[in-house]
């Protein structure tokens, strides 16, 4: 919905509730798309979010679920913790059951069992439970396990009146095929099948080469799957190759979607679950943990001054141009880490392949050195009448240019290898690096040509 008109209708809901006008605001509501309406829910304040979600529940159910899942497993999740576990139930009929199971995932644990344990007895409520029975953030917890699958020995005719005959299916821009134990054999697209004739066997047309997902796979793996081959939906198999659910794009753009935001966040140092309107103690609680990390190496960077106290009283100008060796290979070194820990989640980069990359970005980080370096050095030269200060400064810049480079690529890689997330990691480790090179490598060098500079800057 663009900017301007959801203002709009964000004033009016807020105007219809503030006035009590629930009939008003329900027509309303109910104009809107169920995407458009988890944008709007996301805007209003917390008490008139509950309210309006309230309101739509009662008279359009199906709506307001399908605009819930548009929020979020999360804030859904939020939006429906201060009901009943039956209401809860209700509602979540609504929903298919892969966005069901990951909202009662949110739910408050005790919510969240009396939900399941109320689905676990309703006629399709089992595969809810299925679902939750898979770890986290795989093929298994995001599949839809309704899938609509054709036997192998079907002709095309009999495989278009099943089609027909059928109800709820997920997605039929291609149709799986499978043997008489469920086994997944192949998959035939539904242009194919009706371009034929209909006594055509299944088996003449169907694609036995087929991309297919294992329910432990990584979410993530899944989306480069779909991603890699340009795929519109990818069928999900058992450790038996029997065909269990089916992953279509939506729910892979929400995966991309979250990986990213996880990765983003981990980057700085933010829970992944955090968001701007978190609550303010909440978020206090999880920044806190990794500043501290933060603050145990800048020690070591402190530390690393501190062997150099002597030629910083000497020349203190040295204290003057010591942050912008640190700091340059700081920013150098997060260009490199980006780019690395990206080429690492898209799977273009293993530690097997990593010796060119390592290669070029060591040769960009000197010729980054060399170039600012040199920038630098004449800045300080003129503003400073001082040609060693210049020449300390600048090769300080080319060694810590270096390091950021191949600390930005080693560091990820490595934590790659010991099945560490690179993102969560990297940047504690590169930063420390950049800071105790960048001040070791300036007053280092300031103390070996001591004697070419000018007492007191």
């Amino acid at each position: 919905m663009p900017q301007r008109k959801l203002d709009v209708v964000l004033d009016s809901v807020k105007r219809l509730l503030r006035v009590g006008a629930t009939s008003n605001l329900v027509n309303l509501l109910q104009k809107q798309h169920p995407a458009d309406l988890a944008q709007l829910f996301s805007e209003l304040p917390d008490k008139d979010r509950h309210a309006a979600f309230s309101l739509l529940a009662e008279r359009n159910g199906r709506l307001a679920m399908e605009a819930l899942s548009e929020l979020g497993p999360e804030a859904g999740a939020a939006l429906l913790a201060d009901r009943s576990a039956e209401d809860i139930v209700k509602l979540l009929q609504e929903l298919p059951s892969d966005d069901a199971a990951a909202i009662i995932d949110y739910l408050p644990e005790e919510l969240s069992s009396a939900v399941l344990e109320l689905f676990q007895k309703r006629p399709a409520g089992g595969d809810v439970g299925e679902l939750l029975e898979y770890a986290e953030k795989t093929a298994g917890r995001i599949m839809n396990p309704k899938v609509f699958a054709l036997s192998e020995d079907m002709t095309a005719g009999e495989s278009i009146t099943a089609l027909q005959n059928a109800r709820d299916v997920e997605m039929v821009f291609y149709l799986y095929v499978v043997d008489d134990r469920k086994h997944l054999v192949g998959v035939v697209s539904l242009r194919r099948l009706l371009l034929v004739s209909p006594e055509t066997p299944l088996k003449r047309i169907m694609t036995a080469d087929l991309i297919s997902a294992r329910v432990d796979m990584d979410q993530e793996e899944v989306a480069r799957q779909v991603a890699a081959y340009n795929l519109l939906a990818i069928p999900v198999t058992d450790e038996e190759n029997k065909l269990v659910g089916i992953i279509t794009v939506d729910d892979v753009i929400d995966v991309i979607k979250d990986e990213a935001t996880e990765d983003i966040y981990r980057l700085a140092g933010v829970a992944g679950d955090e968001r701007a309107f978190t609550p303010a103690g909440e978020s206090l609680r999880k920044r806190v943990p990794w500043l501290a990390v933060n603050l145990a190496t800048a020690f070591l960077a402190a530390g690393v001054v501190a062997l150099f106290e002597k030629q910083i009283d000497l020349f203190p100008v040295l204290a003057i141009f010591m942050p912008i060796v640190a700091g340059m290979g700081g920013n150098a070194a997060t260009q490199t880490m980006t780019v690395i820990v990206r080429g690492i989640a898209l799977g273009e980069l293993t530690w097997s392949n990593s010796k060119k990359a390592l290669l070029k970005e060591a040769v960009v980080g000197i010729g980054n050195g060399l170039v600012l370096g040199l920038a630098a050095a004449l800045v300080v030269t003129i503003t400073r009448q001082s040609p060693m200060l210049g020449v300390v400064l600048g090769l300080a810049m080319v060694i810590n240019m270096f390091v950021a480079a191949t600390a930005g690529t080693l560091i990820p890689l490595g934590l790659r290898a010991a099945n560490i997330d690179p993102a969560l990691a990297s940047s504690v480790f590169i930063t420390t690096m950049t800071d105790i090179f960048g001040y070791f490598s300036f007053l280092g060098l300031a103390a070996v040509f001591a004697k070419y500079l000018v007492p007191g800057g």
